[in-house]
């Protein structure tokens, strides 16, 4: 079993990074292998709607994104962190799951996938339901803690600091390598995944 944790933080080792490698240390303790991809600095383009990777399989854009997606193939679960930036994700980690998620359903479906936020003081909660928006849209099980998935500090010694933060990202861990083993389980004793009917759209005005 493998997660992978995306920071979407702009400083490599920062407090965005500080939480992801709590959560990731307490998978491994508990035999899941983890491996942090870190976005980087270099401008992440938006998604333009123009379908040409949903008949290719990848962005035309060859960047990070078609990285990820390589690797997901062979994913069994995902934590995505951010820093808030005015109460939302970083620019960066929003382009890039704009891409990532679009058209992906099948890719997605069924593994599961938490987000983690960094903050120095407030805008937590907003981004945190900005994040988990990008899985219950994708039949994806929304791995939880015992508290929102958040970290409080301006440094990564300031978020070594905050127990409960640190705590919760335990948790999260640990709740995760939980749910990957069941659902490892179920697999082998049978037990298939949902077959879902075909997707029925419809807007508001027909």
């Amino acid at each position: 079993m493998k997660v992978l944790l995306v920071n979407g933080g702009p400083h490599e080792k920062g407090c965005t990074y500080t939480a992801l490698e709590e959560v990731a240390k307490t998978l491994q303790k508990n035999g899941v292998k983890t491996e942090i991809i870190w976005l980087g600095v270099q401008p992440i383009a938006g998604c333009i709607g123009c379908n040409v990777c949903l008949k290719t399989g990848k962005c035309f854009r060859n960047d990070i994104v078609n990285e990820f997606i390589e690797k997901s193939k062979t994913a069994d679960g995902f934590v995505f962190g951010t820093p808030v930036h005015f109460a939302s994700m970083s620019g960066a980690l929003t382009s890039f799951m704009d891409r990532v998620f679009y058209g992906r359903g099948d890719l997605f479906k069924n593994k599961p996938a938490c987000g983690v936020v960094s903050c120095r003081r407030g805008g937590a909660s907003a981004t945190f339901d900005q994040l988990n928006k990008y899985f219950s849209i994708s039949n994806m099980p929304i791995v939880t803690s015992q508290y929102w998935n958040q970290v409080h500090g301006n440094t990564p010694d300031d978020v070594r600091k905050d127990e409960e933060g640190m705590q919760i990202m335990r948790t999260l861990g640990n709740n995760m390598a939980w749910l990957l083993k069941c659902i490892d389980v179920a697999k082998k004793n049978g037990v298939e995944y949902p077959q879902n009917e075909s997707p029925i759209k419809t807007n508001f005005i027909r």
